[in-house]
């Protein structure tokens, strides 16, 4: 994502190939004052990157000339930090699960309020404006906790054996909001912020925190890193150093 000047509004796209829901999310979001396009397809949201630069695009799955889940696959490998919102009609965990893995920052399942929308919007580039900071802050490259090592810029964990593991994009940044705050019982609401009205509710959060704890549990001393405190999240259960 391209870094915001104070004076840039951010650059939304909206893609949906059903041209009356398009309209009436950019007509919703015109009022924050947004740079806002409309995509039908895949091929005019590609258009668009190459054009200029886009902070977010609100992305339907289902789209006439290919699935947005390979978007997201294809834009990450690319290196794009673009924030993507999924919008999709599947309702199923594992659905959510495997875009938000594929690179995807959030979703929504249709039918969907447009405010909560807008909370995620703002809440993504909120976030967005802040990472770069942090990043230029820390200037670290490697997060050691337990066994493992967390390469910050390859974003992959590194046993003492030197073994990589590769992290999801999703994977990556519940991995690094833990680290952030280790020893402290984390709510599902602020593991994944973007998704706090939801968040008590949503089990794909869940399934998320149980495949990382499967990675972390390759080498021993892996396994119990990650704690479920009953009725109030989960907790990193160990001490960080950076280097």
């Amino acid at each position: 994502m391209a870094d915001l000047a104070p004076s840039r509004s951010a650059t939304i796209v909206v893609v949906d190939d059903d041209a009356d829901i398009r309209d009436l999310i950019v007509g919703q979001l015109r009022q924050e004052n947004y740079r806002l396009f409309g995509a039908a397809n895949l091929a005019e949201l590609r258009q668009h990157l190459r054009d200029e630069p886009v902070d977010l695009i609100v992305l339907d799955l289902n789209l006439p000339d290919g699935d947005g889940l390979s978007l997201c696959r294809e834009l990450r490998a690319d290196g794009s930090d673009v924030q993507i919102i999924m919008v999709t009609a599947r309702g199923s965990a594992i659905d959510r699960v495997l875009g938000l893995e594929l690179g995807a920052d959030d979703y929504l399942t249709k039918p969907f309020e447009p405010r909560e929308l807008l909370v995620r919007i703002r809440n993504l580039l909120r976030r967005g404006r802040s990472e770069p900071a942090l990043r230029g802050a820390a200037a670290m490259r490697y997060a050691h906790f337990g066994p493992w090592r967390l390469d910050l810029q390859q974003r992959r964990l590194i046993a003492p054996d030197d073994k990589l593991v590769m992290l999801s994009s999703a994977e990556f940044r519940l991995l690094n909001r833990f680290l952030e705050e280790p020893n402290v019982v984390l709510a599902r609401e602020t593991l994944l912020p973007e998704r706090r009205a939801t968040a008590a509710f949503d089990r794909s959060i869940d399934l998320q925190v149980s495949r990382l704890r499967q990675k972390l549990a390759a080498i021993a001393g892996g396994d119990e890193l990650i704690l479920t405190v009953r009725g109030e999240g989960y907790v990193l259960a160990s001490g960080v150093d950076y280097s």
